[in-house]
């Protein structure tokens, strides 16, 4: 049963009119007990009591003062400016128990714009919790996408998205990112870029893994310079200017790696508030929020203590592997980053919907081993849709939304209408091929899609129409042009490895560091087909904090990505903790981390070290490549 703390009555539960009824027994017939007499207290035991209470006193207090403070710091967090209070208002309640959705925008304001000038927004990021997948999505805009600004009082105009702040603040990102995604947003954040170093240092620095070489010296007050930047390849703790610098990064790549290292840095940044968060940093990591963050939410009243509690004990309690990046794929250009609008919406789904098994679907695909009673996946499941209501647009509708969801659509062969042989349909109804494999349950797939629809054999009169497709749906009365919230299958193809013999690569460069590192070696047999080491800093060996020795091996891919090997004798670095799963390969166990259905990181697990084979910054490598490399690690003694 539900209890609550009223004030004046201790622990009561509420009756169901609404009083509150004391605990059994408190109003009861007062029983009487005959106090035995007491033994004069020895001066010592005095002193132990008063102790006790006066302890407890001051416990007592500074909780108190504790929870005040937190109250405070919080409604510290509210609006206060004009602008911001505006686009609160547009902000929507979040339903009880649902989804909740916050766009987090972090902007700087350098000295040299003047005081005037607009602020710039760099980073413009959705962020969504899910209580019922227990998950949270991550959807990053580059700041050059090329979209509709919507701004009060302004006809809309195509530029850059970060113009929307630019000329009309938080209300003009709002009103453009709702506009473009259709999404309901309940929470806006904003960050300065100061308090993002301040709060990065008050946390004593943020794990991170840096993919290769970051360096640029010509730093300076002009317009075309960029900002000055040195950071070593490998596994590290950054401080909060480094952490800035690596995550606004990109003047010799663009957005798309941009974005990549900001969602790289969430997650990173979540996993170090669980590990290393402390009592003793409250109060200055509290002043450095209140400062620097702004956060409003929907319905009109400020966040409360309580809400913000509830939110971070469910950041704290996600499963392992739940957070998801999502990316807009498609981009074109470089200065002005362009795409298919389609392509925004499919990434407005995969947000929305995340496929909390995808990493698992994805490891059996790689692997070649199959799942018990998995459903075709979406992209191999072809679907014809036929209008059985007689509402103009239904088939159509419905059709395009299951194609954003990944299906294969075919239509009725010679120009067939896609219309069922009458429109009494009240039941969409999901035909499948009996003759097609895995097709009842690819039927009772889509059926959920549908809410209320029925699963049936294909009847021989609709042949004709179904064109060879293994389902066909027939949209009755009870389809309102929507479908069901489900996670879009995003199981990748089993495609062959990208490997070629690599052991020259590196086998040489850690010879020469052999005797120094502590700990045995490992030399990639297998590496991506298209890369080698990087010319600037092929391979390096630091020391972690002076606690663990570490190996950083850079290999270049393609144009402009880096995949790389950490080898460490650090059994308990924080990014080994939030592992997938764990699977055996050949007699050795390997961690694998995903992003989704992308193989990020695999972790080979010795007694003496951990070898991590790290993917490019936007997984460019396929799952299958990555198990092969991690696989084809040897000892570096037993490789000629």
């Amino acid at each position: 049963m539900r209890t609550t703390l009223k004030r004046g009555l201790g622990r009561v539960a509420p009756e169901g009119n609404g009083k509150p009824v004391l605990p059994p027994g408190t109003l009861s017939p007062v029983n009487l007990y005959t106090q035995p007499p007491r033994r004069p207290r020895s001066r010592l035991t005095q002193a132990l009591v008063w102790a006790a209470v006066s302890a407890l006193v001051l416990v007592s207090g500074a909780m108190g003062g504790t929870y005040l403070y937190l109250h405070e710091s919080v409604a510290a967090l509210a609006p206060k400016d004009p602008a911001t209070k505006r686009a609160a208002a547009q902000l929507d309640v979040v339903p009880a128990n649902k989804p909740a959705v916050a766009l987090v925008i972090g902007y700087d304001h350098r000295l040299s714009d003047g005081k005037n000038a607009p602020s710039r927004s760099d980073t413009i990021m959705l962020v969504r919790a899910d209580p019922e997948t227990q998950s949270i999505s991550l959807l990053s805009f580059p700041r050059d996408l090329q979209v509709q600004i919507h701004c009060p009082g302004v006809t809309p105009y195509t530029d850059r998205i970060n113009a929307a702040y630019a000329r009309c603040g938080p209300q003009g990102s709002l009103q453009t990112v709702k506009a473009l995604t259709g999404l309901d947003i309940n929470y806006l954040i904003t960050v300065n870029f100061l308090g993002f170093v301040q709060l990065v240092d008050k946390l004593g620095g943020v794990w991170m893994d840096v993919d290769r070489r970051y360096f640029n010296a010509n730093g300076g007050s002009c317009s075309y310079c960029y900002a000055k930047i040195d950071l070593q390849p490998g596994y590290q703790k950054l401080d909060g200017r480094d952490a800035l610098d690596y995550v606004r990064f990109r003047h010799t790549d663009s957005d798309l790696y941009r974005v990549a290292r900001q969602q790289q840095f969430v997650k990173a940044f979540k996993s170090q508030i669980r590990g290393s968060f402390s009592i003793g940093s409250l109060p200055k990591v509290l002043h450095t929020i209140t400062d620097n963050v702004v956060v409003a939410q929907g319905g009109g009243s400020n966040v409360s203590f309580g809400t913000v509690k509830s939110y971070a004990a469910f950041a704290y309690g996600l499963p392992k592997g739940h957070v998801f990046q999502t990316r807009i794929q498609g981009l074109e250009g470089y200065a002005e980053l362009s795409t298919a609008s389609s392509n925004v919406s499919r990434a407005v789904a995969e947000f929305t919907h995340p496929d909390v098994s995808s990493p698992e679907k994805a490891t059996a695909v790689a692997l070649g081993r199959k799942l018990k009673r998995a459903a075709p996946a979406a992209g191999d499941t072809t679907v014809t849709v036929l209008n059985g209501n007689g509402r103009a647009g239904s088939a159509s509708t419905a059709g395009y939304l299951l194609g954003q969801r990944g299906y294969r659509i075919l239509t009725p062969p010679n120009g067939l209408p896609a219309n069922a042989p009458n429109f009494n349909y009240f039941q969409t109804e999901i035909y499948y091929d009996r003759t097609r494999r895995g097709a009842q349950l690819a039927a009772a797939k889509v059926a959920n899609l549908f809410a209320s629809a029925e699963v049936k054999r294909l009847p021989a009169r609709f042949s004709r129409l179904a064109d060879g497709a293994m389902l066909t749906a027939v949209v009755g009365q009870t389809f309102h042009e929507r479908l069901a919230s489900a996670p879009i299958d995003e199981t990748p193809k089993r495609e062959p490895p990208n490997v070629t013999s690599g052991a020259s690569a590196s086998r040489d460069l850690l010879r020469r560091l052999r005797s120094r590192t502590g700990f045995p070696l490992m030399v990639p047999t297998a590496i991506e087909r298209s890369s080698w080491v990087d010319s600037t800093t092929p391979v390096r060996l630091y020391a972690i904090e002076d606690k663990h020795r570490a190996v950083r091996i850079v290999y270049h891919m393609g144009s402009n990505e880096y995949w790389g090997l950490e080898e460490t004798n650090w059994d308990d670095a924080p990014a080994l903790a939030d592992d997938s799963f764990t699977r055996h390969i050949g007699g050795r166990a390997y961690d694998l981390y995903y992003n989704g259905p992308h193989l990020h990181m695999v972790v080979l697990r010795t007694p003496k070290a951990r070898y991590w084979v790290i993917n490019t910054l936007l997984d460019s490598m396929s799952n299958e490549t990555m198990l092969a490399i991690a696989k084809g690690l040897r000892p570096l003694g037993k490789v000629k």
